[in-house]
């Protein structure tokens, strides 16, 4: 079987995680990746993850200082199919590999850059840490209630590179494609800030809507009140372990009451008769009490053998990725691989990002050693075959012509095919006859606009012969159908992969379900706050709480406040854009081979990747790094801080920027001090080092130190001047990157919309509002042949329909 990037050179002239998790899972599908690092190697080379992301890889060492071995780059540019640049624009600059240069020596290359802040404005030149950009990007504003203190709250979770690794695969990978059509080399941009998109579902709009109606916009992290959902809850088990419930729908969260034995007693009493939607505040409370109450006595495996056995509950416990490697259904799914590392002994780690069943990943190499491969790389003798010019695809849309089908609901699938429509694709939602039930989670639709943007959308009755009849119709003309039902499901329906094939042999089939199509969980449910407990995620923003004893009721009742206030709901887009990425991998297989494949993907192995800094074992692998109890951070010189006015966040990697600190902060003392002199000192003496610290950034405010930092390259900026929302509407470096785009949205007029996570060639010249429910119902049949009497005839039997403009 071939792999789909099979022939294609990337060089990798990264540095650290980001940049080494996209080119690691080109790797993984076959792309001979050639990684350029000092001869001392990548600086990063010490994190615990190093051998994930170098894994598939080979390692030339060169000094891009010196003129020799800048002259030993330029063939290796001329010759590639692929460069990877990160960091400030102006590290690529200096090094003479920015797009102009290196398009310019390579006109057939698909340059692709991953920069902290984007290519242009204020931030432009910041360093690009998952902390700073958290802070700098809103993100701590989110963790603000987890812990009862003021103040922004440490976001430990690195999502923001996870994002930003997968949307560069996705520009990537469109830009191979486009380049096959074209012949042309291509442009390909991410950055940092762009990866925190995904991650703000409502609040941009929210705070525009609000500004209209002259109102403050409602806090979207309140939503639900301090507590928990009773669906959404963290439960303490007999045993101490903590499990996660995800049962969003009334028909789960009856049978997780069931499997409690506490249904029967719930109906039996007068409050509790009206369905659970209905209860008021005093009613919630009650039955809150029972469940902790009542999860009480039994162990978390003996609940987790009874939800298995009753197959309609949504929950897992709270895992580290280190535990999760021996869960079953991933280990079943293919999401777990041993490579035999030649310094460490064998290294279990997580897998491939999909399943591709015809062009499958082929993960065999470990990490390589520095240097190791220069002598036979450059030794090499390549040259690109000659392409035919045939033309360009518009700017921004390197999908242009490519079909998805979407038959799926609420956030994680939904959210990754609008990836895809803003690289070009078009994309047709099929809903049920009310509707995505994710419409009416918040008034008038508000939720929805996000995931359905750029989508046109059919509502079907999919029970009926008629709705599955136009359903079939709509497959045999698509390139990519995608769903996110349980196995059995899509059997009922005809969509399965047997049957869509017999209706489109081309078809490109994707199933984006929670733990993949093998192992004992296939046909359970899941839903984000499950996988954020199973994946370790939600664990490592909660440690504190997950670490202290919860003895008596209140203690447990503020445990699970503080869990679910930690497992926000990252793990959906986690998931979107994972799946973003293999469906733009199974179309250029289908391009290059002519294969047409089912895909598999799955919101545990999706979140397993958003953890990539842990999901690896191997002996003496240094431990992850633990949030303190105040949530303020990592370490002394990775936390927040507060000052004379409003709170900082300062991220200290390494010797140079700690001298740069002392000096900007006035404090030479500090850099002189034996205590402080090395890393290793400055762990040594933490609790001393954070009072020094936290006594020189008493001196002054935060946008005065962020000046400060700003002209002194040291990495501080203030943490809690802004929100997503706010941030998105208002920031003008926001707005100089084009990271918002206008739209006309039919309910709610001339709005700002999210931006692309990662742009080939420039934006879009537009880019689509959020479909309404059945939006395109008419347009849609009548492309498909139906006369206007038959789609009336369909309207009045309640075969086809569409929402109200007005909400």
């Amino acid at each position: 079987m071939p792999a789909v990037l099979e022939g294609t050179r990337v060089l990798d002239l990264t540095s650290g995680p980001v940049g080494g998790v996209a080119t690691a899972v080109l790797a993984d599908f076959g792309a001979d990746v050639v990684k350029i690092e000092p001869p001392r190697g990548d600086r990063f080379r010490a994190l615990a993850a190093a051998p994930l992301w170098l894994r598939g890889k080979r390692s030339v060492a060169l000094d891009l200082t010196i003129e020799a071995d800048c002259a030993r780059l330029a063939p290796l540019v001329a010759s590639a199919d692929v460069l990877v640049v990160s960091g400030p624009p102006g590290r690529a600059a200096r090094f003479g590999v920015d797009a102009e240069r290196a398009l310019a020596a390579n006109p057939q290359l698909v340059h692709a850059s991953l920069t902290p802040f984007g290519p242009r404005g204020p931030y432009a030149e910041i360093p690009g840490y998952e902390g700073i950009v958290a802070a700098l990007g809103g993100r701590m504003a989110v963790f603000a209630r987890q812990v009862r203190r003021d103040g922004p709250g440490f976001a430990a979770v690195s999502i923001a590179s996870h994002a930003c690794a997968m949307g560069v695969v996705q520009g990537v990978v469109a830009a191979l494609y486009a380049r096959e059509r074209t012949g042309r080399g291509q442009r390909v941009e991410s950055s940092l800030l762009q990866a925190l998109l995904p991650y703000d579902l409502v609040s941009l709009l929210l705070v525009q809507l609000a500004a209209r109606e002259g109102k403050p916009p409602p806090d979207p992290y309140a939503v639900g009140g301090d507590m928990p959902t009773l669906n959404y809850h963290p439960i303490l088990t007999q045993d101490g372990r903590w499990l996660q419930c995800g049962n969003l729908l009334e028909h789960l969260f009856l049978s997780f009451l069931d499997s409690i034995d506490l249904l029967g007693e719930l109906l039996a009493e007068e409050r509790f008769a009206a369905p659970p939607g209905a209860w008021d505040a005093a009613t919630i409370e009650a039955a809150r009490d029972r469940i902790l109450l009542r999860v009480l006595e039994r162990t978390a495996d003996e609940w987790m053998q009874r939800f298995h056995a009753n197959g309609n509950v949504a929950a897992e416990p709270y895992l580290t990725p280190t535990q999760a490697l021996a869960h079953p259904d991933l280990v079943a799914n293919g999401s777990v691989v041993t490579l035999r590392d030649p310094e460490r002994g064998d290294v279990k780690q997580v897998g491939p990002i999909a399943r591709l069943v015809a062009t499958p990943a082929r993960i065999a190499k470990p990490a390589p050693r520095v240097g190791e491969h220069g002598r036979e790389v450059l030794a090499e003798q390549r040259s690109l075959p000659p392409r035919v010019v045939t033309g360009d695809t518009p700017p921004g849309q390197p999908l242009a012509g490519v079909t998805i089908l979407e038959l799926a609901t609420i956030i994680a699938a939904p959210l990754g095919t609008t990836f895809l429509a803003d690289l070009g694709a078009r994309v047709i939602k099929i809903e049920a006859i009310d509707g995505d039930p994710y419409r009416q989670f918040l008034t008038r639709g508000l939720l929805a606009v996000k995931t359905n943007a750029g989508k046109e959308s059919i509502c079907l009755d999919l029970k009926s012969a008629d709705g599955r009849a136009i359903a079939h119709d709509l497959v045999r003309r698509v390139d990519v159908l995608v769903h996110n039902y349980r196995p059995g499901v899509p059997e009922r329906l005809g969509i399965d992969y047997a049957s869509a094939r017999a209706l489109n042999p081309q078809l490109i089939w994707v199933s984006a379900n929670g733990y993949g199509p093998d192992g004992p969980s296939a046909r359970r449910p899941v839903t984000h706050p499950v996988a954020g407990a199973a994946a370790g995620g939600a664990g490592h923003q909660g440690a504190p709480t997950l670490a202290r004893a919860h003895e008596t009721l209140a203690e447990i009742r503020e445990g699970a406040r503080q869990l679910m206030r930690a497992n926000e709901a990252n793990p959906d887009p986690n998931t979107s854009v994972v799946l973003a990425a293999a469906i733009a991998l199974g179309l250029l297989a289908r391009q290059r081979f002519g294969i047409a494949q089912p895909i598999y993907t799955d919101m545990f192995s999706a979140n397993a990747w958003a953890n990539a800094d842990d999901f690896l074992d191997y002996a003496g692998k240094p431990a992850r790094p633990r949030v303190d109890d105040a949530l303020l951070g990592f370490a002394p010189t990775y936390r927040l801080y507060e000052t004379r006015e409003g709170w900082v966040f300062l991220a200290l990697t390494c010797d140079a920027e700690w001298r740069r600190f002392c000096a900007m902060a006035e404090r030479e003392s500090l850099g002189s001090d034996p205590r402080f002199a090395s890393e290793a000192a400055r762990a040594q003496n933490a609790d001393a080092l954070v009072r020094e610290i936290g006594t020189a950034l008493k001196a002054r405010g935060a946008a005065e130190w962020q000046q400060r930092a700003l002209a002194a390259r040291v990495p501080l900026v203030r943490a809690d001047a802004t929100d997503p929302g706010h941030l998105w509407a208002h920031d003008a470096h926001v707005r100089e990157n084009g990271f918002v785009q206008p739209c006309r949205h039919a309910r709610f007029g001339d709005v700002l919309r999210w931006g692309a996570l990662v742009t080939v060639n420039g934006a879009a010249e537009r880019y689509g509002a959020g479909a309404l429910a059945g939006d395109c119902t008419d347009a849609l049949l009548r492309e498909l042949g139906r006369s206007d009497t038959e789609i009336a005839r369909l309207r009045e039997q309640r075969v086809v329909a569409s929402e109200p403009i007005a909400g």
